[in-house]
This record gives structure tokens, sequence and C-alpha cells, in this order.
């Protein structure tokens, strides 16, 4: 299944690098690890459906159902359901990255090998603890900046759209770099 979606939002480059630099002037882009992506168009694409939201009461966006469906989860039928996983799920698939397949937000830890903390780079997954650090509950989406409290995330399912939120620093269990799938 393929979803076919309008831009929501009108957010250029320049945009966004203006909020991130305000943020915390950190290198906003580094040359990637060796055998991984640099995960740019990953965060382009997501960007593109900035603003794609749920549908308040018995009614449920298409699109967000769509992406449930086209990783292999058809049997969600509402857009209340957490899609913080899914989306990135999704998006991943969409453009050939390795992707958890689950639609738990720490299922995204088990991916690779962790970056190193210190730098993160923007379009990064970053995973974040909910409710507790020992529950099983996070939130998963791409980092974009963060200071000495808060961290700046584009995820899916971040007051019910996909958006940018902060959130406190001290949540972050981990970041992660994907590798792209091969084609052969």
């Amino acid at each position: 299944m393929t979803v076919h979606t309008p831009k929501y939002q009108k957010t250029s480059w320049g945009d966004l690098f203006r909020l991130t630099t305000a943020l915390n002037p950190i290198r906003l882009w580094r040359k990637p690890k060796k055998n991984t992506g640099d995960m740019k168009d990953l965060l382009i694409e997501m960007l593109s459906h900035y603003g794609l939201k749920e549908i308040v009461g018995s009614k449920h966006n298409p699109e967000i159902l769509a992406m449930f469906a086209d990783i292999g989860y058809d049997w969600v039928k509402d857009d209340e359901t957490a899609w913080c996983s899914a989306s990135l799920n999704y998006f991943c698939k969409k453009l050939g990255y390795e992707r958890s397949g689950k639609l738990d937000a720490r299922s995204w830890l088990k991916i690779d090998k962790p970056i190193i903390v210190l730098k993160p780079t923007i379009g990064d997954i970053v995973v974040l603890w909910r409710v507790s650090p020992d529950s099983w509950e996070g939130h998963v989406g791409l980092f974009i900046n963060w200071d000495e409290n808060n961290i700046w995330v584009l995820g899916g399912n971040q007051g019910n759209m996909i958006s940018i939120a902060p959130y406190k620093r001290e949540r972050i269990l981990g970041f992660r770099q994907l590798h792209k799938l091969s084609t052969t």
C-alpha cells in the first residue's frame, strides 16, 4: 500500500536551521560513521509530513492507518494507537533503511550499535523513556537539537501529530544511526 501525502506545513531548511541553531549552536551535520547512511533523506521525508495528525472523534486519519498497514499492522483500525514507532518504521521502510519492525519505541534500541552520545547528529534516531526508565514504555523520533535541559525531537504522535517537540534531556535512553538495506 502506498501512502500519498501532501505537504502539511511549509517548513524550509532555513527555518529548521534557524530553529536548531537558536536552540543550541552545535555542529548540525557530521560525516556519518562507516557503513551507515547519513539519514538526511529520512529527516527530509519525515519533515515533508510535518503536521500529519490524528482526527479527533470516531473517525481516523487514513494516512496514519495506511502507515500501520504498510508495515504489517493492518489490524490497527484507529489513530489513537501509539504511532511514534509505526511512523518511523514506515519512513525507514519507504527509504530502504533497517527498522525495528515493532510498535514499541524501545525496540529501536536493539538496532545497530549505539553511536557516541556526546554529539548526536541531526536526524539520528533518539529513544526516550516514558513513565519510568525501567518501564517498557517509550518514545522514538529523530534528533533535532538539545540544550542543557531539553532535547528537541521530530516524531510521530507528538501532540497527536508529526511535529518537533521538546522533552527533558534526562529521558534519553539512546541514539542510533541506521544502515541502508542492500538492494542486491
